[in-house]
């Protein structure tokens, strides 16, 4: 038998899976995924952002039609469906990450509901759930052909690179495609990977999970179509590789259990992070630090945090999230000096911390003047390995000083269901009616019992009365 090529084996691989490869650690790991972009999805319809791409995606009509999520009785063409829904997902970073870094589940789920209502025959939840499971292996099997993608990124966005196949690989799932077919989709969906980092940190960031979505549903389609490409883009340099200064990629083990088998899911082995608060994961450990800092001054009452000296922050070396003075919202989910000093001023983070008038406020300006950040060699810029650690100093001399490895929502030490739950239903609830939310959760929790995953698409639009798109808030 000839030996698959890489990119062969990815095809293979991506049409050959069924239900009973699915584990329930892998079940239960992505049913939490989907909630929780479920939840973020809908609180970031209230986005800026999000109201402009939608008012953009507004413009294009087409006989297909698929939902937007918090939209009552909305809905766009498929692909811009994805898009918008993309949009939200990220448009607070409030999304899950992975290690090796990316956001795996916001550029897949949106391009899954939107493809699913324009099928001929409605896919089952336990399709949905396997569709979902294959964007998230490829981008979890892309992101090991790289050491350089193990660290906090500095070129590329890695769900501009990464999402987009993921997107293509769920999407051709979802449409069963052929291993041929699935190739092609993976050749065609990565002439549209890539999103430089100089974007990170503004309003355009939430373009690349969007893309990312829209794009990768895009090429399954044009592949189901004929369409055709590299049928080596895993294999070269030239292809998939030049993303990666030290691109090295390996065959996807065989799904049959036979020779050439041994299919085990990455997500088997790595969970993600799911975030407590709307910024940028790194800010999850300095905000911990933060608060165990603060409660250390005020073991004996609340401190007084005009008379703070100095702060130092030890964290990792990262220009994109070393912002001294965010001026934007966007800036400020992206700053380790705002979310250490948020944490310390108000003894929490929260989605309100990031709206304009807390930003603006003259103390947490103050305090921002006084911080002072350090890259301590043995802190590494990897979302696996990485600390922070936060020091106050007061002007009547005492200081204290606090350090976290592993926050609360980390892959090493994740949310609980209960918390898990709460935050979907905090987040969901700003857009849904009580039924709508209650619905979502019962439909996600049961997804591999439900003979049509396109009934979420009602749950998703049952929308507040007072609920309206176009809402431009603070955040």
């Amino acid at each position: 038998m000839l030996r698959k090529s890489v990119t062969e084996s990815f095809g293979a691989a991506i049409s050959s899976l069924n239900a009973a490869h699915l584990t329930d650690t892998v079940v239960h790991r992505s049913k939490r995924m989907m909630l929780d972009t479920l939840g973020v999805g809908l609180l970031g319809t209230s986005t800026a952002v999000f109201s402009k791409a939608l008012q953009y995606s507004q413009l294009y009509k087409s006989v297909e039609r698929s939902s937007v999520w918090g939209g009552s009785g909305m809905t766009l063409p498929p692909q811009y469906a994805a898009f918008v829904n993309g949009i939200a997902v990220h448009s607070m970073d409030f999304d899950d990450t992975w290690h090796p870094a990316t956001h795996p589940s916001g550029a897949v789920l949106p391009a899954l509901l939107a493809l699913a209502e324009t099928l001929p025959t409605q896919p089952s939840g336990l399709d949905l759930l396997l569709a979902f499971n294959a964007g998230i292996e490829v981008q979890g099997r892309l992101m090991r052909f790289s050491k350089e993608a193990h660290n906090i990124p500095r070129r590329f966005h890695p769900p501009a690179v990464v999402g987009v196949m993921g997107s293509a690989a769920a999407s051709a799932k979802l449409l069963a495609l052929s291993p041929a077919q699935c190739v092609h989709s993976l050749a065609i969906a990565a002439s549209s990977a890539g999103a430089p980092m100089a974007n990170a940190a503004t309003q355009t960031k939430p373009l690349h999970i969007g893309n990312a979505a829209r794009r990768g549903l895009e090429a399954a389609k044009l592949a189901l179509l004929g369409l055709e490409g590299s049928q080596a883009i895993l294999d070269l340099e030239s292809g998939f590789g030049v993303f990666y200064s030290d691109y090295s990629p390996s065959e996807l083990p065989g799904t049959d259990g036979g020779c050439g088998g041994g299919f085990r899911w990455v997500l088997e082995e790595q969970d993600v992070a799911i975030k407590r608060f709307p910024a940028h994961l790194g800010m999850h450990w300095v905000v911990d630090a933060a608060l165990a800092a603060r409660a250390k001054l005020g073991a004996s009452g609340e401190p007084d945090l005009s008379q703070v000296q100095k702060v130092v922050l030890r964290v990792p070396p990262s220009r994109y999230i070393d912002c001294p003075f965010p001026a934007m919202e966007h800036q400020a989910r992206h700053s380790f000096q705002f979310n250490a000093c948020s944490a310390l001023l108000d003894n929490q983070v929260s989605v309100n911390s990031f709206s304009r008038p807390q930003i603006d406020r003259p103390a947490l300006r103050e305090l921002l003047a006084k911080v002072r950040v350090e890259n301590p060699q043995d802190n590494h810029p990897s979302f696996d390995k990485m600390y922070c650690e936060v020091t106050v100093e007061m002007e009547h001399g005492e200081s204290a000083t606090a350090r976290c490895n592993t926050f609360y929502g980390h892959w090493r030490k994740p949310l609980s269901q209960e918390d898990l739950v709460g935050k979907f239903e905090a987040n969901a609830s700003t857009v849904l009616s009580q039924e709508g939310v209650e619905r979502v959760v019962d439909v996600i929790g049961n997804i591999e019992k439900c003979p049509d995953c396109t009934v979420l698409r009602s749950y998703l639009q049952m929308s507040r009365p007072t609920t309206h798109l176009f809402r431009e808030h603070l955040v």
